[in-house]
């Protein structure tokens, strides 16, 4: 039963990818540059929260896992995958705060042992059943350093709508994602 529901939602998330992509475009498409390096689902992010999010502002803590894979990378064929994990906690925080925007700052570590720190702006909004979130920023230090970054996560808005209706709780979302590095 619990495989069948993985199976039924990651079918969900990648048909939302899909319709992420044909809405939004690929997310490298903006730029005229070389392609440094692409992953695509079955990449994905996942994110908890502790204690779950409220409509009710708190002191969250999260901690968020991402897993690239498959990656190509024409500059690098060594490539082939990646992760991240980042940390932390956010006082004054509800669920309405995961709608809207946000700086940040992430390093990934690549399958070579090599590293590219990213800092950016992301945007997070709700199309249909999906909550889309939209990271778009520059390699700052590491391979590829001076890269464009584009990042696309889609994951189910079920909890998130419930959320800010306070009618529910956001205990964590798991989200497909599309990234892309680009050279100028």
């Amino acid at each position: 039963m619990i495989k069948s529901l993985r199976t039924a939602a990651a079918t969900l998330m990648t048909a939302a990818s899909a319709l992420a992509l044909t809405v939004l475009g690929p997310a490298g498409t903006a730029s005229a540059g070389v392609l440094d390096v692409t992953c695509t689902p079955p990449s994905s992010n996942n994110i908890t929260y502790n204690p779950p999010m409220t409509a009710t502002p708190q002191t969250v803590a999260y901690n968020a896992t991402a897993q690239y894979g498959p990656c190509v990378s024409l500059s690098n064929p060594a490539i082939t995958s990646g992760s991240r994990t980042t940390a932390g906690s956010v006082p004054d925080t509800s669920c309405l705060d995961l709608l809207g925007s946000r700086s940040f700052t992430l390093t990934i570590t690549w399958n070579t042992g090599q590293t590219s720190t990213i800092s950016g702006n992301s945007s997070a909004t709700i199309a249909g059943a999906a909550l889309i979130s939209t990271f778009t920023g520059t390699v700052t230090s590491g391979l590829f350093t001076g890269s464009t970054v584009a990042q696309v996560l889609t994951g189910p808005a079920a909890d998130v709508l419930l959320c800010t209706a306070g009618l529910g709780t956001v205990s964590g979302i798991y989200s497909l994602a599309t990234l892309e590095i680009t050279s100028p």
